[in-house]
């Protein structure tokens, strides 16, 4: 399920939403600093995230310009401040949606279901901080070096991360990779494969690609 990070620094608000989302089946981290959203954000992958304007330790403004600096990620502003030049900015910080407080819940859970539900404005680029991969141009960096992947080795990672966090069972993952072109003929081919890739862009601190036994892969 989508990781959805909540930084507001307003205890019960940020309880209530963080509640509300666990409920509805979303992962959630709950920061109630910029300080504590930046240290989860360079070591986890956001799907989206819910940001207060006035913080303790800065202003999601700055911290938007700053996520958004590092990987596409949506981000939906949750806030008081309901002047036009506000809500103006958010949307030039590239903001895919802004609420005003007070709010409805369920009106909350709805926008964040759309935006989650919309195609990434900038899916040709994968960076989590360690890994970047260019869909566009085939390439893949880990740290700060170029990662040499085979064609199917790079049809397998583009296809678990269109699928990040779903099970991608075997015969779903082989007919996918079938109809573009890659014969892979039985979950074995599939298994040494994955394997290769593993190898190439994982490292004790950095695990992507979980194997579900006896039933297929899941980008994590």
């Amino acid at each position: 399920m989508p990781m959805i990070l909540v930084l507001e620094d307003d205890p019960e608000l940020n309880q209530t939403i963080t509640s509300v989302l666990k409920k509805e089946g979303y992962r959630v981290f709950s920061a109630y600093s910029c300080k504590e959203a930046k240290n989860f954000s360079e070591t986890h992958t956001l799907d989206m995230a819910v940001l207060d304007i006035n913080l303790p330790d800065g202003d999601g403004f700055r911290f938007c310009r700053w996520l958004k600096a590092r990987n596409q990620v949506p981000v939906l502003f949750l806030s008081a401040r309901d002047l036009e030049e506000d809500m103006l900015k958010g949307y030039d910080l590239g903001a895919e949606d802004y609420v005003t407080k007070p709010f409805s819940i369920k009106i909350l859970l709805k926008k964040i279901s759309v935006i989650l539900s919309r195609e990434p404005k900038n899916f040709h680029i994968y960076d989590d901080g360690f890994l970047r991969i260019d869909f566009e141009l085939g390439k893949v960096q880990k740290g700060k070096e170029e990662c040499p992947v085979t064609p199917t080795e790079y049809r397998i990672l583009k296809k678990l991360i269109q699928n990040k966090g779903q099970l991608l069972t075997y015969s779903l993952l082989l007919d996918s990779l079938w109809d573009e072109g890659v014969q892979l003929l039985d979950k074995h081919a599939l298994a040494v494969n994955i394997n290769r890739l593993r190898k190439k862009i994982e490292t004790e601190e950095h695990s992507y690609i979980s194997n579900v036994y006896g039933m297929g892969y899941i980008w994590k």
